[in-house]
Parts: structure tokens; sequence; C-alpha cells
């Protein structure tokens, strides 16, 4: 029998509103794949959902949470691809890898819309640039920085956690608008290239907030922009990009739950009902609020238009920039 899309989802909601018990049995271990290295608040979204996915009753014993960094996060979804489609095996990860490297990577090993079974979200944060000590103290605002960084071109570079990720493209859509070079350098992941920004190494970071509040707290980055489409309620001072002339830049991001393409419908629904019940608990809504992220779950069916959403508006914004993987 074959099954289709419309039936998928009817299940879906169906085991929805079933007790955990009626729909599957709790699964016996699980392994959750993050792309990118510990420490992050993709990271840390990975591991405060995961460790109560035991107490909701999706799964025996506390899960295990596998960082496989590297390539943007792309290793960890290789790796759910050939994984075990029993609901075993789950992978947290950003918008990018999912939505935006089809357009960049013209032989991406994986096909996220046939690949892989969105599960749910679990969070939502912002971006921001910050700068740090390679930056005159007299740089306040983010015309300042781009006058700045218009002077002394040689200076003015950016990193992301990766090439062809959210950040690195907002980067270069924001150097594109402004008329502005700004030089891009990748790091494996947030925290490094954080780190850079703070010893002074690098100019500019372009990372999720919660990466930068804490050094932001101390003075050692400064915070000039965020990209929500209001001001986030963990930087409350700093001014959104719209604020300053880019409402271009506005975006959201999410840390979500995938599963691979195969797994049961009935499974699906116990995982996404899991999850929902884990972004309520209060321990993992202030434990995400640590790293400027807001819980938030979702239906899968909500995931699946979200991913789809994005990888249409950012299309055309990468052919504008005019970025590939083998550029």
């Amino acid at each position: 029998m074959n099954i289709t899309r419309r039936d998928t989802l009817a299940l879906l909601a169906a085991g929805a509103a079933l007790p955990l018990t009626a729909r599957a049995q709790a699964i016996e271990q699980l392994r959750v794949y993050y792309g990118f290295p510990p420490g992050s608040a993709g990271d840390i979204t990975a591991r405060r959902v995961t460790e109560r996915l035991n107490a909701v009753g999706y799964v025996k014993t506390p899960g295990v949470v596998e960082n496989k960094a590297g390539a943007g996060g792309r290793i960890a979804l290789e790796t759910l691809k050939t994984s075990p489609a029993d609901g075993s095996v789950l992978a947290v990860t950003p918008m990018s890898p999912v939505s935006i490297y089809p357009h960049v990577y013209r032989k991406l090993s994986y096909d996220p819309p046939n690949d892989f079974a969105p599960v749910s979200m679990a969070a939502i944060g912002h971006h921001a640039l910050a700068i740090g000590p390679a930056v005159p103290d007299s740089v306040k605002t983010l015309k300042d920085f781009l006058a700045w960084a218009k002077a002394n071109p040689e200076k003015a570079a950016y990193g992301s956690p990766g090439a062809g990720s959210t950040l690195h493209l907002l980067g270069a859509w924001l150097a594109l608008l402004a008329g502005v070079p700004l030089n891009h350098v990748p790091y494996r992941g947030s925290a490094p290239g954080v780190t850079d920004t703070v010893g002074g190494q690098i100019a500019c970071m372009i990372t999720p907030l919660g990466d930068v509040v804490p050094h932001q707290k101390t003075g050692k980055l400064r915070t000039l922009a965020t990209t929500g489409p209001q001001r986030s309620p963990f930087s409350p001072d700093t001014p959104t990009f719209a604020e300053q002339g880019f409402a271009d830049l506005t975006t959201e991001e999410w840390f979500s739950f995938f599963a691979p393409a195969k797994t049961p419908a009935a499974t699906l629904a116990a995982a996404n009902a899991a999850i929902n019940a884990a972004v309520k608990d209060k321990g993992v809504i202030e434990g995400l609020a640590s790293v400027s992220l807001i819980a938030r779950g979702s239906t899968a069916d909500e995931l699946g238009r979200s991913m789809r959403a994005e990888y249409e508006r950012w299309g055309p914004v990468i052919k504008r920039i005019g970025f590939t993987a083998d550029s």
C-alpha cells in the first residue's frame, strides 16, 4: 500500500492526540547528533531537550548527544541519513544545512526533503553582529563599523560558524547592500570564532546572539545589531538591523529535530509529542534562555513548511551574492 504525504500527516495528527504508551513503546536508547562543536547555542539546545526525553517517556534511559562537528553541520546530517529509521537516532540542526546548503553545494550528499523527516522545532533565536578589540572603541554603531570597514579593508574581516551558513550569508548580504568590502573567515562552529574576536585576531563575528551575550556583559565584545523583527529580550539595548536601515537582514533562526526519512509515522508522532513536552519544562526553558534562545516546539508539518519557505527565500539572495561552495 502506498502511503501519501496526506496520509502521513493524518497519522501524525492522530498520534499526537494519544498518550505516549498508546502510540509506541519507549525506545531503549537514543543518540542525537549535532553538527557543530560543544558549547554553542545549538549544542545547548540539543543537550537540554535530549536530557528531558526520557523523563517524558520517549526513551528509557537518558539520551546521548554526539557532536559531529565539521563541514558546516553536514557531517551530522550525512550520518543521520544512513542511521536506523526507528526513532533511536535523531539530529538537531539549525536552518542553513537543510534550507540553504542545497543552493550552495552542487553535489550535496543529502537531499533534505527526501532524506529527512521533520520532527519538531525546539528553539528559536536571533543572530548578532559583534565586534571586539580589533575595532577602535570609537566604533559604537553599525554605521560606524561600516565606515571603519570601508576605510580599513585589510582589517575588515568577519567570522561565521561556517561557509554557506546563514551567518556567512548575512555578512555577505550586508557587504553587498552597504557597498563595503567585508572579508569572510569561516570557522568550525561559533565558539572558536567568538574566541578569536574576543582576542582581537578578527574584527567581527556574526553568530547566534547567545554566543556573544556573555562577552557583551563583560565588555569584551560590542554587539552592534541583531536580526530579529524586534529587539531581543536578551539584548534589549541592541538595535536590530532593520532599525539601522537593513530590513532585508531580518531573520530568525531555529534549531530543530529531524529523523531519517523512513521513520514510521507513529514513531515520529511520539518523538514530536516528547519534544513538545520537553520544551515546556521550566528547566529547559531556563537553560535555553541562558544562551538567548526561546524554547518553542512545533508540529512536524510546521517545521516542514518553514524549511521550504526558508529554502525559497534564500535562493534568490544566494544567487545575488554569487556564492557557491566552489567559489
